[in-house]
């Protein structure tokens, strides 16, 4: 998908500001048993048409509002993903201003992880 420049600038500021993990790391920790908490800050739809497994949905317009009754500790490490890696570190950065200490934007979001072959939730 083709972004403005504009938008790409805003997610560039965004991604300097956060910690990012790979689609790799991800799945290893899966891989090995791991329970995260993996957020999709993606639209209803695009989470419902498919996500990682073990993920909950809690999307771009509603993470702010939603989630401290989903995640109080704010010491809980929390891995944001979208479709590439722009939206969830555009909400990493408010989580942190909202105290979350350990959050992580993925980089490559859901459409590397369906490149690079890994199981998709429905």
């Amino acid at each position: 998908m083709k972004h403005s420049p504009e938008f790409e600038a805003l997610c560039a500021e965004a991604r300097a500001q956060v910690k990012e993990t790979s689609i790799e790391e991800v799945a290893s920790r899966l891989q090995q048993g791991e329970t995260l908490a993996l957020i999709d800050v993606r639209e209803e739809s695009e989470f419902a048409a498919g996500h990682i497994p073990g993920a909950e949905h809690l999307g771009r317009g509603i993470i702010e509002r939603d989630i401290l009754g989903a995640h109080p500790d704010k010491n809980e490490e929390l891995i944001l993903y979208c479709g590439g890696g722009y939206r969830s570190a555009l909400a990493a950065v408010n989580l942190q201003k909202m105290g979350y200490t350990k959050v992580r934007s993925m980089w490559g979001g859901m459409r590397g992880w369906r490149e690079a072959g890994h199981p998709e939730g429905t």
